[in-house]
């Protein structure tokens, strides 16, 4: 990767502190460097950075507010885009984990979304740290990069077409598969209500699927939301609702992220990825409320709200991925607001069936600081979806519990025995932080690379 180097000659020094251990730091400095900190006001506050100037043949130095011990991951993210471009080192030894997380970090830090504006500057160059698994922070700084890329870009070049393009791309670098059905394809092959949900746009609907690993493999399968661009349909969000749609694939660009890592790390399983996407538009052929919808599985479903259009499409895909009994389904969207105002931006809401897998989740995203939190699938609530003239309704008859409604609705398609994780996810950053700068994000998915990693071998 272009921020990194095996070169040292000439680096500068990157000291990590902590702000109890500056005191102790500071007696074992030299007396212009403790008075040079002084002038700065220099606390070691995490992310704060000081300068120390060389004298001599001395190298300059870099101090930073750090703890590599607690918070590896993000302890140096916020340097690349910080410090002035040039080649600087870490002075610290690490084990494995720790070097191989605070790079992981660094390259995190070292992303810029760049398709429609030149950047103004380059990142700094970090040489490897020692005992860093190169190909673990390649790997994961790819798969991320590639759902922030998706994310970001607008609607008018990443339509269902673009997305398709784009998982085709992904199954050629790593060897894999994929097929897409696109239009009234999907009404021959029964998927009826992903069409139903896109063909108002002029670009069809389609649903993606990618195939990769042996046969005998443990089947692993991710289902990811394609909602390239979201109006609301005729249930129009206000224009303010519009204005973060085009991160309505977000779900799609965290899977094929994650199964770019998987492929990447020729992880031992069955891979399989069904990606459904469409453009929720307005036009004369939309769907409409109250009209009812045939899913694959063939239960009806009675339209209350063209814009919860993101459960109708993930229905026909959970029922297809379901017919093969996966050994782990997990599916990832941006599908409700009400999770974000449960768990706020920074906190991907988890549904699942089965403890044993939630809580290998719940602790690989503690350990990959990627954080996670289950909700209920509370089965009391699945009769606010009720219907009087269909098998149940897309939407709730009550303003309460958006995310678990969303979910109980999902579960309809999957099979009790079947390990399945639903995550609701906000797929971006509504501010910059280190290593997470604002925009797309590919929110959980190194919490799931983990889970999947450790759970499969």
């Amino acid at each position: 990767m272009k921020t990194f180097t095996d070169d040292s000659r000439g680096a500068i020094s990157i000291t990590a502190v902590e702000a109890k251990g500056l005191k102790a730091w500071q007696k074992a400095a030299s007396a212009s460097d403790r008075a040079w900190l002084k002038t700065l006001g220099f606390t070691a506050e995490a992310g704060k950075v000081a300068f120390l100037p060389g004298a001599g043949k001395r190298q300059a130095k870099v101090l930073v507010g750090a703890d590599l011990k607690r918070d590896p991951i993000w302890a140096l993210a916020g340097l690349p885009d910080a410090l002035p471009e040039g080649r600087y080192r870490l002075d610290a030894r690490l084990d494995r984990d720790s070097a191989t997380n605070v790079a992981l970090g660094w390259a995190l830090g070292a992303y810029a979304f760049t398709r429609y504006k030149a950047p103004k500057r380059g990142f700094a160059t970090f040489v490897w740290p020692q005992n860093a698994d190169r190909q673990e922070v390649e790997r994961l700084a790819r798969g991320v990069f590639l759902a922030r890329d998706l994310i970001n870009t607008p609607a008018e070049d990443l339509g269902p077409p673009e997305l398709a393009a784009a998982a085709s791309s992904v199954a050629k670098q790593h060897a894999a598969r994929c097929t897409v059905l696109s239009g009234a394809q999907l009404l021959k092959q029964n998927y009826p209500t992903i069409h139903a949900v896109g063909r108002a746009s002029s670009r069809p609907p389609c649903l993606i699927d990618l195939r990769w690993g042996k046969e005998d493999a443990p089947k692993v399968t991710l289902v990811g939301k394609g909602v390239c661009f979201d109006t609301g349909g005729l249930d129009l969000k206000p224009a303010a609702g519009m204005l973060q749609m085009k991160k309505d694939m977000g779900g799609a660009a965290v899977v094929l992220g994650l199964a770019s890592a998987l492929m990447a790390a020729k992880a031992p399983i069955r891979l399989r990825v069904l990606i459904p996407a469409v453009e929720n538009s307005v036009s004369a052929n939309a769907i409409r409320p109250l009209d009812i919808v045939r899913t694959r599985s063939g239960k009806t479903v009675e339209i209350g709200n063209t814009d919860a259009e993101g459960r109708l499409i993930l229905c026909d895909a959970l029922f297809e991925a379901d017919s093969e009994s996966p050994k782990l389904l997990v599916d990832c969207a941006t599908l409700t607001g009400a999770a974000r105002v449960a768990l706020g931006p920074e906190v991907q809401a988890l549904f699942c069936n089965d403890d044993a897998v939630a809580e290998a989740i719940l602790r690989a995203s503690v350990e990959v600081a990627d954080p996670v939190w289950r909700l209920p699938l509370w089965k009391p609530y699945r009769r606010m979806i009720d219907s009087k003239i269909a098998d149940f309704n897309n939407v709730a008859d009550g303003p309460y519990a958006g995310s678990i409604i969303s979910a109980l609705y999902l579960a309809e398609f999957v099979r009790e025995s079947t390990p399945w994780a639903h995550l609701d996810i906000m797929a971006s950053n509504t501010r910059a932080r280190p290593g997470r700068p604002e925009g797309g994000e590919a929110t959980a998915m190194r919490a799931l690379y983990r889970m999947i990693r450790q759970r499969f071998g």
